[in-house]
């Protein structure tokens, strides 16, 4: 059994709404209340506080702020259970020191369980019932229907949602073939059979339309909290339509990234793609190094979307019954390697095609195609025999080169019970 989430969009009523904004507002108070807690237990005294230790708590805490009944018990506790992750990251060092957050920040609560909620559908559209609430008429569709989980309830750019967990069996179908990709910024994937897949045309279309309302947005006063200045109302009128456009053009790169991987996974069982620091490739330039051509690369890999086409390749693969192997990009160097001697040739991103230096070998190839079938053949783990070129070939070898032959003809000698002479000794 595997647990996949699908969202719902809710339709409350007026009374059901002015409902929701109120829970959302106690559960931000709880969240808050919970870090003072512990920030200042140990300023003061020196006490941790754990997770435990404020879920016992509970109790007298709701018999002093009696309007937290109606929230649920278990909802409660999981407000408390998101203070102590943050804590927890916070240790681990993968976060900074948790913050408290306002009304209009915070989006809302979890149900951890099977109780206070329950989902009236079968996998599209529906009514969720929420005790102390009633019924609220839903929309939404999922791929694959289950067993219900946890509900996490929403507010977010206007609207409320119902983010719902099931436990499923989601089936797909795929082939039997196997292939590989490289993903780039002028072609988004291509893939070692030689075809690609361009970047969608919406992308272009959406940036333009992004730089003209950001344009605009410029020219209106913002906000300066150091000088106190509130930001004009044409300026927010400016700042929701920015944000409108940028939130149109996600939603299309999810459809056409969950378009493009499930047509991949239902033609090939083995899928072999590369494992990209994302993170690092669209770090910020340092002072003065071309930060504006940084930052155009970095948007254009973020457009494309790199690391969420791995993300769907591994889960569906996974459903499908096949494999996605992602190869290690630091020690393959799949767009240097050549996929016949399995050479390195060093190359500058200006060379788009790939000449293999091995002159017995002589591959040429588009770069991309290239380090596809690099990948397919890591993956597959048919990996050619390292082309070793004879001494006859140079006058004079590299020290690695040297190296290899020197241990090669002193396996040979071995083998045939010769006597190693002496200045073919190793150390």
């Amino acid at each position: 059994m595997l647990t996949r989430r699908t969202t719902f969009r809710l339709y409350p009523s007026k009374q059901q709404t002015a409902k929701l904004f109120e829970w959302k507002r106690l559960h931000c108070y709880l969240y808050n209340a919970a870090l003072a807690d512990r920030r200042d237990m140990y300023k003061r005294w020196g006490i941790s506080v754990d997770y435990y230790g404020q879920q016992n708590c509970l109790p007298a805490f709701k018999a002093e702020w009696p309007e937290f009944t109606e929230l649920g018990s278990h909802a409660l506790q999981a407000t408390l259970k998101r203070v102590d992750f943050a804590f927890e990251r916070f240790f681990r060092g993968l976060g900074g020191y948790p913050k408290f957050k306002g009304n209009r920040y915070y989006s809302g609560w979890t149900y951890p369980c099977k109780q206070s909620w329950k989902a009236q559908t079968d996998g599209e559209h529906g009514q969720l019932k929420l005790t102390n609430l009633g019924e609220i008429s839903m929309r939404g569709k999922a791929r694959t229907w289950g067993t219900p989980t946890t509900c996490t309830i929403f507010y977010r750019h206007g609207k409320w949602y119902a983010s719902i967990t099931v436990k499923c069996e989601p089936v797909r179908e795929t082939a039997g073939g196997s292939i590989g990709l490289d993903l780039g910024c002028k072609d988004a994937v291509t893939f070692s059979d030689g075809t690609r897949k361009a970047k969608p045309a919406f992308i272009a279309s959406a940036d333009k339309a992004v730089k003209r309302a950001s344009k605009r947005l410029r020219r209106k006063r913002a906000p300066n909290r150091d000088k106190r200045v509130r930001g004009s109302r044409r300026w927010r009128v400016e700042r929701q339509k920015v944000s409108r456009l940028q939130r149109k053009v996600t939603r299309q790169r999810e459809h056409w990234i969950h378009e493009l991987t499930s047509n991949i996974v239902s033609a090939n069982s083995l899928i072999a793609g590369e494992n990209l620091n994302v993170k690092g490739m669209t770090a910020k330039a340092k002072k003065g190094k071309r930060k504006k051509q940084k930052a155009g690369l970095n948007r254009s890999i973020l457009s494309v979307g790199f690391g969420m086409i791995g993300q769907f390749l591994d889960y569906k693969s996974a459903e499908a019954g096949g494999f996605y192997v992602e190869s290690n990009t630091r020690k393959l160097k799949p767009t240097q390697r050549c996929a016949i001697c399995w050479e390195l040739t060093p190359k500058t991103l200006a060379h788009r095609v790939h000449v293999c230096s091995n002159s017995e070998c002589a591959h040429v190839e588009d770069r991309d195609v290239n380090a596809a079938q690099v990948n397919l053949i890591d993956a597959t783990g048919r990996k050619p025999a390292l082309s070793r070129r004879s001494s006859a070939s140079t006058k004079c070898a590299s020290m690695k080169q040297a190296g290899e032959l020197k241990r090669a003809k002193s396996l040979a000698l071995k083998d045939n019970g010769t006597k190693t002479p002496s200045f073919f000794k190793v150390g």
